[in-house]
C-alpha cells in the first residue's frame, strides 16, 4: 500500500501545451526582430500526442496515437490547411497450433507519402462542424484451442471516421488459411497442401494486405501469413514459411516503424519454423518441446505465429494477434524541435518536455549533463476470473499493475546510461473454473532502474483464492477467503509504489457477488448478495503530464488514460469490478473505478453468462469478472490493461 505523495500539486504554467508555445518566444520572422504571429496547424483532441520534427526541412508535425477506440476531435483549424494524414491498421488474426500456418497481419490503410503510390489513400479534409470523427482500433485474434484443434480468430476491425480496415486473417489447422486484410497461412497435418488465404481486395489500389503462403511438402508446415507490404513465405518439406513484412511508417514519430506483419508458419515433423514478419508479426513455436508461438507485437497489427509440434511429443498452441492502431498527424510549424532525449512519442505541455510510451522502447538523455525527471510507472493489469459453470457464482475482478511516482529523479547523459523501458502486457482474463492470468512487470533498466508489478489475477466462482501483484485480485463468489494482497515494490528513495489488495467474494444469496481487484488508489471491495464488488480506485497522473490535448473523450478511452465517470480525467490503475449470479431478476455490472474494467453483465437467469469487461489499453486497469447465469455455456473474465511510461523534464 502506498502513501499519497505531496508532489501532486498543480504547476502554475501558462503553456497551451501546444509545441508551438514552446517556441514562441524565439521564432522571429520578416525585419526588425518582433515577434510575428506564428503559423498554426489543426487545434484537436484525442489519442496520446506526439510532436516531432522531420529531419531536413524542420517541418513539425503532431501527431494522435490512438492504441484504444476514442474521437478524433477538431475544434479549429489553422493556417496550414484542413488536410490530415491517416494510418488505420487492424488487429492481426490469431494462431492455430500443430503444424499450422502463420496467422495474416492487419489490414492497413493510409494516405501518408510512404505508402506506395498506387496503394495511397486520397486526401482526408477535416471540419469543425461537428469536428468530430470516431476512431476504433480493432483488438487481435484470439489463437485457436485445443479442444477441436480450432482454428485462430480473424483480428478485429479498426477504422478513423469512413477508412475501415479488415482484421488479419487466422491461421488453421489443417485447412486452407483463413481470409483477413492479410490472409492466413495454409496449413495441413496431412499430405494435402493448403493454400494461404486471401488478402482484402489484393491485388489493387484498394488492397489492405497480402495473402498468406500455402503450405508445403506434404510434411505438415504452414506456410506464412501475409503482411501488408508482402506475400507470406510457403512451407516446404523442412521449414515452415515466414511471415510476410508489414509497411513502415515516420507517423508517430519521425523514426520509421514497420505496422501489419504476417505471423511465421508452424511444423509439425521438421525442426525448422517460421520467423514473424517485420511490423509484429509472431515467430512460430518451437518445435520439440513444444512451446507456444510468439503473439503478434501490441499496437502493430502484426499476426501471431503458428504453433508447432512434434509427434509423440505434443501439440504448441498458435500465438495470438496484435492489437491495431490508428494514428493522424498533420503540420503545425516550419520549425525544429530541440528536445534533450529520444524516445517515446514526445509532446511538450506546462514548460516540460514529456515522453509518453506505450509501447517497450528505449529513452537516451542526448542533452550532454544530467536531467532531472519526473516519472510515472504502470505495470500491466490483471485478467478477471472465469465464472464457476456449473455452480453459480461469478469471477473476482483483476487486480490493476502496479503505479509508481518518481520526483526529481537524475538520468545521466549519453548512451551508456540509455534506460530501457518495457511496458507490461494485460493479464488475459480466465476461462471457466480458471483465475485470470497476473499482467505483466512494466520495467526500467540500465540508466534508471525501477519495476512496478504487474497486477494479480482474479479468482474464478466457488475458488478461495485469488493472484497477488501490483494490487491483488479480487476472490469469485462463493465462500472465498483469501483474497489476493498487494505484493511490496521496492523502489529507489525517489519514488513512491502505490497499489492495495483485492476483495473478498460472497457465499450469500442470491447474487453471491465476487470480490473487485484492488487498484492503485484502493483496496478491493467486497462481493455482497446484492452484486460483485465495486473496483479498487485509480489514481490520477500528476499535473505535470496532463495535457488536454491528450484528454480521453470517453469511457472507452482513446486518450491518456481514462475518465472517472464524472468530470475527472487521466485516471490509471483502476481495479476489475467482480462478477455474480444473476439469479433471477437482472443484475447489472459491478462497475469499475476509473482504469479498469468493469464486471461482466448485465443479464439475467435466461441469458447465458457474459463475459467481464476489458480494462482500456495503456491503463494498467484490471479486467472485470465474468457473471454467470443459469443457461450455459460459462464466460470469461475481462483483460487488463497493458501499462504506460511517462518521462518529463524541464524543456
Amino acid at each position: 500500500m502506498g502513501v499519497k505523495s505531496s508532489r501532486n500539486t498543480a504547476q502554475n504554467n501558462r503553456s497551451d501545451g501546444h509545441l508551438l508555445e514552446y517556441f514562441r518566444k524565439s521564432f522571429v520572422r520578416g525585419g526588425g526582430g518582433t515577434n510575428a504571429p506564428v503559423p498554426s496547424g489543426l487545434t484537436a483532441t484525442g489519442g496520446v500526442i506526439s510532436d516531432y520534427s522531420d529531419p531536413g526541412p524542420g517541418t513539425v508535425y503532431r501527431a494522435h496515437i490512438f492504441t484504444s477506440s476514442g474521437t478524433f476531435s477538431v475544434s479549429a483549424l489553422g493556417t496550414f490547411g484542413s488536410n490530415v494524414e491517416y494510418l488505420v491498421v487492424a488487429g492481426g488474426g490469431g494462431g492455430a497450433m500443430s503444424g499450422a500456418g502463420g496467422a495474416g497481419g492487419g489490414g492497413l490503410l493510409s494516405n501518408h507519402p510512404n505508402m506506395p503510390a498506387p496503394l495511397r489513400g486520397s486526401a482526408f479534409p477535416v471540419a469543425t462542424s461537428p469536428g468530430l470523427y470516431s476512431v476504433t482500433v480493432g483488438s487481435g485474434g484470439a489463437a485457436g484451442v485445443i479442444p477441436g484443434y480450432s482454428a485462430g480468430s480473424q483480428g478485429g476491425p479498426s477504422a478513423f471516421g469512413p477508412v475501415s480496415t479488415t482484421g488479419g486473417g487466422g491461421s488453421t489447422y489443417n485447412s486452407t488459411g483463413g481470409p483477413g486484410g492479410s490472409g492466413g497461412g495454409g496449413s495441413s497435418r496431412l499430405s494435402t497442401d493448403r493454400a494461404g488465404g486471401a488478402g482484402t481486395n489484393y491485388p489493387g489500389p484498394t488492397q489492405q494486405g497480402f495473402p498468406g503462403g500455402p503450405s508445403g511438402g506434404g510434411n505438415s508446415n504452414g506456410g506464412g501469413g501475409g503482411g501488408a507490404g508482402a506475400v507470406g513465405a510457403n512451407g516446404t518439406p523442412t521449414t515452415g514459411g515466414n511471415g510476410g513484412d508489414g509497411l513502415a511508417f515516420s507517423i508517430e514519430t519521425a523514426s520509421p516503424k514497420y505496422y501489419a506483419g504476417g505471423g511465421g508458419g508452424g511444423n509439425h515433423t521438421a525442426p525448422t519454423v517460421g520467423t514473424g514478419g517485420q511490423g509484429g508479426g509472431g515467430a512460430a513455436g518451437t518445435y520439440a518441446s513444444p512451446n507456444p508461438a510468439t503473439a503478434g507485437t501490441y499496437a502493430t497489427g502484426g499476426g501471431g505465429g503458428g504453433g508447432s509440434g512434434q509427434s509423440g511429443v505434443g501439440d504448441g498452441l498458435g500465438g495470438n494477434g496484435g492489437s491495431g492502431i490508428v494514428v493522424v498527424r498533420y503540420q503545425i510549424a516550419q520549425l525544429t524541435a530541440a528536445a534533450k532525449a529520444t524516445g517515446g512519442a514526445i509532446s511538450y505541455y506546462g514548460g516540460k518536455t514529456i515522453h509518453t510510451f506505450t509501447s517497450s522502447g528505449t529513452f537516451t538523455n542526448t542533452s550532454g549533463s544530467s536531467l532531472s525527471a519526473e516519472v510515472f510507472v504502470v505495470a500491466g493489469g490483471a485478467g478477471g476470473g472465469g465464472d464457476a459453470t456449473p455452480a453459480l457464482y461469478g469471477g473476482g475482478g483483476g487486480g490493476s499493475g502496479g503505479l509508481l511516482i518518481g520526483s526529481s529523479v537524475p538520468i545521466a547523459t549519453g548512451a551508456p546510461n540509455a534506460v530501457t523501458v518495457t511496458i507490461g502486457a494485460g493479464g488475459v482474463g480466465g476461462i471457466q473454473r480458471q483465475n485470470g492470468t497476473s499482467g505483466g512487470n512494466t520495467t526500467l533498466t540500465g540508466g534508471l532502474s525501477v519495476t512496478a508489478l504487474g497486477g494479480g489475477g482474479g479468482g474464478y466462482g466457488y475458488n478461495n483464492t485469488a493472484g497477488s501483484g501490483g494490487s491483488g485480485g479480487g476472490v469469485g463468489g462463493g465462500p472465498g477467503i483469501t483474497a489476493g494482497s498487494a505484493t511490496p515494490q521496492p523502489v529507489p528513495a525517489q519514488f513512491t509504489a502505490y497499489g492495495y489488495g483485492g476483495g473478498v467474494g460472497s457465499n450469500n444469496s442470491p447474487a453471491y457477488g465476487a470480490g473487485s481487484g484492488g487498484g492503485a488508489g484502493g483496496p478491493g471491495n467486497n462481493g455482497s448478495s446484492s452484486g460483485g464488488g465495486v473496483g479498487g480506485a485509480g489514481r490520477q497522473v500528476p499535473s505535470t503530464f496532463q495535457n488536454p490535448a491528450s484528454s480521453p473523450p470517453s469511457s472507452t478511452g482513446g486518450g491518456l488514460g481514462a475518465p472517472d465517470g464524472s468530470s475527472g480525467k487521466y485516471y490509471f490503475a483502476g481495479g476489475g469490478g467482480g462478477g455474480a449470479y444473476t439469479n433471477g431478476p437482472t443484475v447489472s455490472p459491478a462497475p469499475a473505478s476509473a482504469g479498469g474494467g468493469a464486471g461482466g453483465g448485465p443479464g439475467n437467469n435466461s441469458t447465458p453468462g457474459v463475459p467481464g469487461y476489458s480494462a482500456i489499453t495503456n491503463t494498467g486497469g484490471g479486467g472485470g469478472g465474468a457473471l454467470v447465469s443459469a443457461a450455459p455455456p460459462g464466460a470469461n473474465g475481462g483483460n487488463g490493461g497493458s501499462g504506460i511510461v511517462l518521462i518529463a523534464y524541464p524543456s
